[in-house]
Formats: C-alpha cells, sequence, structure tokens
C-alpha cells in the first residue's frame, strides 16, 4: 500500500481531510446530515490518491447553477441549466420566478432532497411541470416511492440519495423507480465504484457534489468526464457554498463548463486552514 500524506483541515464550519499521494491528491469530506458513510468517503480519497482516475472521454463537463430559497451559489447567466430547491408550496414561486429569468431555452430542474410522500410529489411535480422541468430530483425518500410517483407524472424522475451501492441501483432498474441517477463520488466510495453504479442503474447518470473543495470537485468532474455518455449538466459548480478553498486556481465553471484537470492544494491554504488540535 502506498504511503499517504494526510492534511486535516477545517474550512469554516467544515472538517476536511486531503490524502496526497503518488497519483495525485483525493478528499474525505463527510457533509453534515447528508447519507454518506465516512468509511466510503476515505475510500474515494484513497482511491484517487493512489490510483488516481480513468481515462476521460471529454475535455470539459457542462455543470448547473444552483437556486436556493436562502441562496444564490451563483449568478445563472451563462449556464446551461439551472436546480432549483423546493422544500414545500412555497418553492413554487421560486421556480416560477427563476423560469422567468432564464427564458425558455435554460434547463430547469428541482430538488426536493426527499422532503416528500407519494401524494404529495404528485401533487407538487404536477404543479411544476408547467415549467417545463428537466427532471425532479429525489421528490420522496425511498425507491420504491419514487417508483410509484414515477408511474403517476409525466415529469423525468431522479434518484440521489437512495443510491449508495450497486444493490440501491440494481434496484433502481428493476423496480423502473427513476429516469435518471445521481451521482456523488464520495459516497460511492470513488469515482471507480460510482462508473459500476451508473452502469448497474441502466440509465442516464448526473455527476453532483457534497460541497467540496476543488481536490472534491475535480474527482467529480472525473467522474463525469469518463462516462460513456453525458446527456445532462452536472451538479458541480458549488464552490460558493464552501467559506474557503485549497487552491489559488479553484475549479469554478467558465461559459457553463468545468475542464477536466488535476488540482494541487497550495502550501500557504494548507496551512492557513489546518486543524488545530484543540478542535480535534
Amino acid at each position: 500500500m502506498p504511503v499517504l500524506t494526510e492534511h486535516r483541515l477545517r474550512i469554516g464550519d467544515r472538517a476536511v481531510t486531503l490524502l496526497e499521494g503518488p497519483a495525485g491528491w483525493g478528499e474525505c469530506s463527510p457533509l453534515p446530515g447528508y447519507p454518506s458513510e465516512p468509511a466510503r468517503c476515505r475510500a474515494a480519497a484513497v482511491d484517487a490518491a493512489t490510483d488516481g482516475f480513468p481515462r476521460p472521454v471529454r475535455d470539459s463537463v457542462p455543470v448547473n447553477a444552483l437556486v436556493d430559497g436562502s441562496f444564490l451559489v451563483q449568478d445563472v447567466r451563462g449556464f446551461p441549466a439551472v436546480k432549483v430547491k423546493v422544500r414545500d408550496a412555497g418553492g413554487i414561486a421560486l421556480v416560477r420566478a427563476v423560469r422567468d429569468a432564464v427564458g425558455p431555452h435554460v434547463k430547469l430542474r428541482v430538488d426536493a432532497n426527499g422532503a416528500w410522500d407519494v401524494d404529495t410529489a404528485v401533487a407538487m411535480v404536477t404543479q411544476l411541470a408547467r415549467f417545463d422541468l428537466e427532471y425532479v430530483e429525489q421528490p420522496c425518500a425511498s425507491l420504491a416511492d419514487l417508483a410509484a410517483v414515477r408511474r403517476r407524472v409525466d415529469v423525468p424522475v431522479a434518484a440521489d440519495e437512495c443510491i449508495r451501492s450497486l444493490d440501491d441501483a440494481r434496484a433502481v432498474r428493476s423496480l423502473d423507480a427513476a429516469d435518471v441517477v445521481v451521482l456523488k463520488q464520495q459516497p460511492l466510495g470513488g469515482v471507480r465504484a460510482a462508473l459500476a453504479v451508473a452502469e448497474a442503474a441502466g440509465v442516464p447518470a448526473v455527476v453532483s457534489s457534497m460541497m467540496e473543495t476543488s481536490v472534491g470537485i475535480a474527482a467529480g468532474v472525473a467522474l463525469a468526464a469518463a462516462l460513456p455518455e453525458l446527456p445532462y449538466a452536472c451538479g458541480l459548480a458549488t464552490l460558493g457554498v464552501l467559506a474557503g478553498d485549497v487552491t489559488h486556481s479553484p475549479l469554478r465553471p467558465v461559459d457553463g463548463a468545468l475542464q477536466v484537470r488535476a488540482v494541487v492544494p497550495d502550501d500557504d491554504l494548507l496551512v492557513r486552514y489546518a486543524e488545530k488540535e484543540s478542535s480535534r
């Protein structure tokens, strides 16, 4: 096993561990409150630092802007797609405002983070459908409920939080639970593990982040770049959510896309964010 150098950081209120190895850098940064096993996030970082990433089939990855009721992560102009977080009926007005702002040619998707039961999801999606949605992400918590919603609405359904293993991906296929799977490489155990999940699910994939530093974003970009097909913009333009970054050359989108490239943290930023002994 190659020797890996570990850097424990704290960026704002977020604990981040970076691993430096023979193939580059990996990130382990489980997101509080988000379903992800720390051991799998660690495995993803080890894989990136030890074995690097698969060969890309594209040089850049289109990304979506993100709008939440409480914040705008980035200016939505210039992005091919926009995702809006919707938790209750009050979010309908926000979706309307975003559609009015971006016009008819930008793709629009909504994400409920599993907040609704089946009947609520059907009612909400039916109301939101008039805004020409690309898909609705995780309207309910379970794959069985996603399958029930999918049978009752015309908007495509995407699965995110309920996919954490190959068995989950196979269940997507057997239940016809989703039209799209959303992949986050950390909770799936790394880029290669996520590619296997995408293949097992048998539906198109979107790659998303866990609000990581540029090191973690680079792994997400590598995953998206290695997918055989990439029909959707990916949720990787999220650096604005984090209180800082580990490089002076951050992975930020240009003209609605992220370039496929390696990220090497800068020493002064590793020192700035180094976790103090008292905070462990």
